[in-house]
């Protein structure tokens, strides 16, 4: 984290300082385990307790709040102290980001690639011909990204992510480490003897604005056409969204899920983690999916919450389970 004094965070807070206005923080800690130069805050007050213990040199609190015994800490108040926590993550996170031209010793870009303003490239990428990379984009370490990819403006693009060869990436698109963008999908036809022939995908990957996908996730390029990443998308760590599938907008996916084939998931979705979703469905908007479920044909109506494997809405499961239980007990 980057140093601050209280009257800065104040004002970058829109607060107030209660205390030593110079008092300076450089890192986060828990109000529990406060130490001189953090910052912690109070905002639940079954924590109250460690407000008149806690050790760090500047609390964020609400402004409303009335100790009840001396605080040492330096108080800023603020209207919401938990979300003023957000405000002050995001901003010092920007503050990290300060967009500026770079290109480290080692990274290999393509004399026909197209890069925009102020684009930060990290040693061992490699760039392929004919690649589009909007402006203000943040490529790490060790990425690859294949010959003919268009990556839109304001993108950050981790260490080790690899993305094949005509992939199609919007604005504001974050690409967490070692994802994997556009591998062939699952694709092979049984023949005569036993043995498996391999289909060629030759579609690509088409991804929106807003969208950010985990660490260690592929997303597989369609066998023709494309596999669809909608606006606005969150998908976790370590999920796997096969060939020709499409996702809707803003719909979340936690970690472990797996999609199958030519599935279509609507929008705003919400399904936790390792839920497993068969090929060749439809899921409705507004669909959530309790974590390890399965689901195993079409959901048609919009807006249901369903568990289990295979998935069933969860009322119905749950009176199903209080059956199990009770035949489990005799």
């Amino acid at each position: 984290m980057m140093e601050l004094t209280a009257k800065q965070l104040a004002e970058i807070l829109r607060g107030t300082v209660d205390g030593d206005p110079e008092v300076r923080i450089t890192t986060f800690a828990k109000i529990e385990h406060g130490k001189p130069g953090a910052l912690s805050f109070y905002a639940n007050p079954k924590y109250e307790q460690y407000v008149y213990t806690c050790k760090s040199s500047i609390l964020l609190v609400n402004a409303d709040f009335e100790p009840k015994q001396e605080v040492k800490s330096t108080m800023v108040r603020v209207e919401n102290a938990y979300n003023a926590v957000a405000e002050l993550l995001k901003y010092v996170s920007d503050q990290r980001k300060k967009y500026r031209r770079r290109r480290a010793c080692g990274c290999r870009i393509a004399f026909s690639a197209k890069l925009g303003k102020k684009v930060s490239v990290g040693a061992g990428t490699i760039i392929g011909k004919n690649c589009k990379i909007g402006d203000y984009g943040i490529i790490h370490e060790n990425v690859t990204i294949g010959a003919g990819t268009v990556i839109g403006h304001h993108c950050i693009i981790y260490p080790g992510v690899v993305i094949y060869p005509g992939m199609k990436i919007g604005d504001n698109v974050i690409l967490h480490a070692n994802c994997v963008i556009g591998s062939d999908g699952f694709g092979n036809a049984p023949q005569p003897d036993g043995s498996w022939k391999k289909i060629e995908h030759l579609g690509n990957v088409v991804i929106g604005d807003n969208v950010e996908i985990g660490s260690g996730t592929t997303v597989d390029r369609a066998e023709m056409e494309s596999t669809i990443i909608g606006n606005g998308v969150r998908i976790d760590n370590l999920c796997q969204i096969a060939h020709n599938v499409v996702i809707g907008e803003n719909t979340v996916m936690a970690a472990q899920c797996g999609v199958a084939g030519s599935a279509i998931i609507g929008k705003n979705c919400i399904f936790a983690g390792q839920v497993g979703i068969m090929g060749h469905i439809k899921i409705a908007d507004n669909t959530t999916v309790g974590a390890q479920a399965g689901i195993a044909g079409p959901v048609r109506k919009s807006g249901q919450i369903l568990i289990g494997s295979p998935a069933i809405p969860h009322v119905l499961y749950m009176r199903s389970y209080a059956k199990f239980k009770q035949a489990g007990a005799e």
